[in-house]
């Protein structure tokens, strides 16, 4: 009997040691609070030309998705992309209108989307970050254009020549 008593004690203890930190509900809002301002003043970096800020927040194992199906940077060719625009003081400028932020139960990693007012109207932004030596850090972001259900096929028809020539380049025969 006492060695089934030590073993059941010793599996309750194993359990509890690998159970996952619950966090509370203050930090997960913490969390978000703190992902909110830091992804806000990454774009702010974007319109102010801030080339140091911007880049700062990424992670340099990250991958940055665009618009174009071709757009597939790691940090240090979005950076190298990105340089002179930065350089010259005109990157760009998106303003969110609405932001989700979720929380991974570690508290160590976040994804979000957002919605941005852009030049080319409203667009998508959506990400993933992780906490990386108490800093949050942008590990993924990709950026697309919102199209109306109703256009879509409008858009199908103009981009078709080119998304047959970047197929092309797959050898798929998706595209018809």
């Amino acid at each position: 009997m006492k060695k089934i008593v030590v073993v059941l004690f010793s599996i309750l203890v194993f359990w509890g040691c690998n159970e996952p930190k619950k966090i509370s509900e203050q930090e997960i809002s913490a969390i978000k609070d703190k992902v909110d301002t830091l992804l806000t003043n990454w774009h702010k970096a974007a319109a102010d030309a801030d080339f140091e800020n911007y880049f700062g927040v990424i992670d340099s194992v990250s991958v940055i998705i665009g618009t174009d199906a071709s757009e597939y940077w790691t940090k240090k060719q979005f950076a190298i992309f990105c340089k002179p625009e930065f350089d010259e003081g005109k990157a760009w400028d998106f303003k969110t209108i609405e932001r989700n932020v979720y929380v991974s139960n570690t508290a160590d990693v976040v994804w979000f989307n957002e919605l941005l007012d852009t030049w080319m109207g409203p667009c998508r932004g959506s990400g993933v970050m992780a906490k990386i030596n108490d800093d949050w850090k942008i590990k993924q972001y990709i950026f697309s254009v919102t199209i109306p259900n109703e256009d879509i096929l409008e858009v199908i028809k103009v981009k078709f020549k080119s998304d047959s020539v970047l197929m092309s380049k797959f050898n798929t025969s998706k595209i018809k």
